[in-house]
């Protein structure tokens, strides 16, 4: 599937602190990314520091907090790894808690229903 980018608010989920950016969506990471610089600007706290794997499977490790994210009218809280200043990634985790899937020919998200299973 070939990537694209969204129009994304992220933001501190105490406050009204938001700003909007364009993120890459990638639905092979778990988690969102965004710049430590952005996060710490809005006032987003780290949690706690954890280790993930890169596509070309390199250990590093990344401050993570809780996010406030809204896509395409719809918005959640996930979690949000504090990454370097070019990486604005909306990961997996973030579609599901929006209840958005990834449209691949026309590159854009689209809403789908909750799994109880």
């Amino acid at each position: 599937m070939g990537l694209f980018r969204v129009s994304l608010q992220v933001g501190n989920p105490f406050t009204e602190q938001s700003e909007t950016v364009e993120a890459m969506v990638d639905t092979g990471a778990v988690d969102s990314m965004m710049p430590a610089s952005l996060l710490r600007r809005l006032g987003v706290a780290p949690l706690r520091m954890v280790r993930f794997r890169t596509a070309s499977g390199e250990r590093v490790e990344y401050e993570v907090g809780r996010a406030y994210f809204s896509a395409e009218g719809e918005s959640c809280f996930a979690n949000v790894a504090f990454g370097p200043e070019d990486t604005l990634l909306m990961g997996a985790t973030t579609l599901g808690q929006l209840y958005m899937a990834v449209d691949p020919v026309n590159q854009r998200l689209v809403p789908v229903e909750g799994l109880l299973l």
